[in-house]
């Protein structure tokens, strides 16, 4: 098979969670345990920093990626969904794995994949560990897919496990509250090893906190470790300050992650370094992890969180997809400077509560909603009604394409364009 007819493949035989939701969820271990057993364990031949949570796990993969880069590591990246290419889940030090490895990697163990019913994220794991091991990856920055306890991903022991937070998303699979999905994204703590939570809150504590002593793995909360100060933006850059609690060290940081949030996550960042440094074999130094945040888009290609796309007039598009997220995006569009007319070209997946979604945006901004080609987006019709009933201003375009093209013919140079609502929105939008 040529690459092409390799992803044909995959995403007809094993249908992938990205694409269809639920039914491409297969929870449990047992699938990947034994087919990594086939492959000889590749997992088990790098360092593994694992990065679960709901809202902020892919920002603060990259950066630990970049800021391990700059370190001189040969490091391994994986993550998911992808935006516009299946290889961008794969990446070492930046660089996305080969087409050709792909196909090779299908055609070896095409077999052995469809006898043990593989998901497409089983098999997207398998290729990642396998891949890094080929490349003498020294450190992999390993993003879970769904959850924890029963997510491919955690059959890897990490130097560190990392939870950015707890929010309500998939409770059809992890719970319906916020102890359940704790619990759930808990199961990557692992024995005797650190872990880092990025914020400390009453709903969940008690369940990390408890899940950490009973294997004996320290817990520490980034916003306990790294208290944030006077934070803006210079040029093309983010300009956050930071204090380390424990010794009082002060920090000011550029970022080329604009998002406002991302000075949460980047104290999550400073926090597994700090231990990273201080209790590991790794060395990370100032130097490395200054240069790290301060590029990481171009060292690791990132892209899609407040992404800014053109300056005049402004373009924007951020991934977020649910409540968590969205609130973040939309305190940020809140506090806009610029002082035309916001417009929003939004579409949702179905199995997402966009009704909270949209009541968290600005409701002076004037909305084309739209669909991805998916088949778990949201429908026209329902994210219509739900509009209506939050007296938007709206329009509706069947295509991510259309509803861009009508937005723009609508901009001038003083109005912000905002692209988001879906993972799936934004990929198309970048196409």
């Amino acid at each position: 098979m040529n690459y092409t007819e390799t992803l044909d493949y995959l995403f007809s035989s094993m249908p992938s969670f990205q694409q269809i939701g639920g039914d491409a969820y297969k929870p449990g271990l047992e699938r990947i345990v034994e087919f990594c057993r086939t492959i000889g364990n590749p997992q088990r031949n790098y360092f593994v920093i694992h990065v679960a949570g709901t809202n902020g796990k892919g920002s603060v993969s990259n950066m630990l990626a970049a800021v391990l880069q700059q370190a001189g590591y040969q490091t391994g990246l994986f993550t998911s969904p992808h935006l516009t290419d299946f290889r961008e889940r794969i990446r070492v030090n930046g660089e996305m794995i080969s087409k050709q490895k792909v196909v090779n990697f299908v055609d070896r163990y095409k077999a052995e994949m469809s006898r043990l019913q593989l998901s497409f994220f089983e098999m997207t794991t398998a290729m990642a560990f396998d891949y890094f091991a080929q490349s003498d990856v020294e450190v992999a920055v390993i993003e879970t897919g769904l959850g924890g306890r029963l997510d491919a991903t955690n059959i890897v022991q990490p130097l560190v496990s990392v939870i950015t937070n707890v929010g309500l998303e998939h409770t059809e699979y992890l719970g319906d509250s916020l102890p359940k999905i704790a619990r759930e994204k808990g199961g990557i703590i692992k024995k005797c090893t650190p872990v880092v939570v990025g914020e400390k809150n009453s709903s969940y504590n008690l369940v990390l906190e408890e899940i950490a002593s009973d294997l004996r793995s320290e817990l520490i909360y980034a916003d306990e470790s790294f208290s944030l100060g006077e934070c803006g933006f210079k040029g093309d850059k983010q300009v956050v300050t930071m204090t380390r609690t424990r010794d009082g060290y002060p920090y000011q940081l550029r970022l080329d992650l604009l998002g406002e949030y991302q000075r949460y996550n980047l104290a999550i960042v400073a926090t597994v370094l700090d231990i990273l440094h201080e209790a590991t074999p790794l060395s990370i130094s100032r130097r490395a992890f200054v240069e790290g945040v301060r590029d990481v888009s171009k060292l690791t290609s990132f892209r899609g969180r407040w992404q800014v796309l053109s300056e005049r007039p402004l373009v924007v598009c951020d991934t977020a997809h649910n409540e968590h997220g969205i609130a973040e995006v939309a305190k940020q569009l809140k506090a806009r400077e610029n002082s035309g007319r916001l417009l929003c070209v939004m579409g949702f997946c179905e199995d997402k509560d966009f009704s909270k979604m949209l009541a968290l945006m600005p409701s002076d901004a004037y909305y084309i909603f739209t669909q991805a080609s998916i088949r778990r987006a949201a429908s026209l019709d329902k994210i219509s009604e739900v509009a209506a009933s939050l007296a938007l201003d709206f329009e509706v375009v069947p295509t991510v394409a259309e509803a861009v093209a009508a937005a723009q013919k609508q901009l001038t140079d003083q109005d912000m364009l905002f692209i988001g609502g879906s993972t799936f929105v934004v990929a198309e939008a970048l196409v």
